[in-house]
């Protein structure tokens, strides 16, 4: 595949995520007062969590197109005495979006389930902290088009501790309760990581692999759906006997 065909595809495939993704939230906040009541919590932490997703993926994609609209991925722009790359600022953007995502989404699992959080969901929680601290260092370069090596592995696994470990719990309870909506969303966040884990671990090397994150955001796109079918868009109520 030539770079510009890969250039093309990407750019189609951004702008179109993005008016998915910010269209979904608009409709979950004008429907909000359509959910049930007692549904009402989940729903408003499953909008939060895509609102910060949308607005993190605004940065990083939306940031490529205009970077690509001009001088390539090495446009730059004067913040606070520096220069950055538009990229590297989209990945910062995110790195720290996604991160909150996650402790959102974890709140959704345990007002889903209608659980109490224990060592294991605290461990979650502290793998953001960790990662959020992370990204204050340095050495994390984020005016850079590429993220260091290896750094740019060291502060994802605290990510793929969060995200997997949410699916963990989703389709553990998930199964347990026959919800097969949260199933589902287990089932994608584990694709999503699929995905994502090859791009971080390989994709300097082979940069072809970075298309794996069109199928990543199409999971993410799923979840955002799946929740949005139930909660927002008349299907059947939660089963009372979730526990």
């Amino acid at each position: 595949m030539s770079d510009a065909l890969r250039m093309w595809i990407e750019v189609v495939f951004n702008v179109s995520y993005l008016i998915v993704v910010w269209t979904m939230v608009a409709v979950m906040v004008r429907r909000m007062d359509r959910v049930a009541p007692a549904q009402r919590e989940l729903a408003m932490r499953v909008m939060q969590a895509f609102a910060l997703l949308a607005l993190g993926d605004t940065g990083h994609v939306g940031f490529r197109v205009v970077a690509y609209a001009t001088s390539g991925l090495t446009t730059s722009v004067e913040l606070f005495g520096m220069r950055p790359t538009l990229v590297g600022l989209g990945a910062l953007a995110t790195a720290t979006t996604v991160t909150i995502f996650y402790v959102l989404m974890l709140e959704a699992w345990r007002l889903r389930f209608q659980r109490q959080f224990g060592w294991f969901e605290f461990a979650l929680i502290g793998a953001a902290s960790v990662r959020l601290a992370m990204m204050t260092l340095p050495i994390n370069d984020w005016g850079a088009v590429e993220p260091p090596q290896p750094w740019g592995i060291y502060r994802n696994l605290p990510l793929m501790l969060q995200g997997l470990g949410l699916a963990y719990l989703v389709l553990r309870d998930a199964t347990a309760a026959q919800d097969r909506t949260f199933s589902g969303i287990g089932v994608a966040i584990l694709v999503s990581y699929a995905c994502y884990i090859p791009v971080i671990l390989f994709a300097a090397q082979i940069p072809l692999l970075g298309m794996l994150m069109i199928p990543k955001t199409l999971a993410y796109l799923v979840i955002g759906w799946l929740a949005f079918r139930e909660l927002y868009g008349g299907a059947p109520q939660m089963r009372a006997a979730i526990a």
